[in-house]
């Protein structure tokens, strides 16, 4: 199934990451896809305060530490894979033990991730329209 919204700003970004967040079963993998500032880090701030795990100001991107955990109704790891170069990084990760878990794992800079066959996984790809308006695909 393929769905399509434009955001015109932060908040439209993070209400529908909310809205998502409420059609989420676990466990799940959830691919995000875009260029620097598309809006990555806002849409799961809105997925994490939807599960109730954490306010919208305590999520940041985990650029450095590369794997944030929340718990709230459901499990979530947040991952940046921004930094990661290569299959050996990927594997020092230790995602295969995040992905067997019963928790949701959103995964900034998806397009680095193969997918395993055996997880249900989401696609969203966001595209930078101009100034704060973004367009959203998802395939789930």
């Amino acid at each position: 199934m393929r769905e399509e919204f434009v955001s015109h700003s932060a908040e439209e970004t993070i209400e529908f990451g909310r809205k998502l967040a409420g059609r989420i079963t676990t466990p799940l993998l959830i691919l995000l896809m875009g260029e620097l500032g598309s809006g990555k880090t806002t849409l799961t701030k809105g997925i994490v305060s939807g599960l109730g795990a954490a306010r919208e100001s305590e999520v940041t991107s985990p650029t450095f530490t590369l794997i944030h955990e929340y718990r709230g109704r459901m499990r979530l790891f947040h991952v940046d894979l921004y930094r990661v170069e290569g299959q050996h990084d990927l594997e020092t990760l230790g995602l295969e033990d995040i992905l067997s878990e019963e928790a949701v794992v959103v995964v900034e800079w998806g397009e680095k991730l193969r997918p395993p066959r055996d997880v249900a996984a989401w696609k969203i790809e966001f595209e930078v329209l101009e100034n704060s308006t973004r367009r959203l695909r998802l395939e789930i």
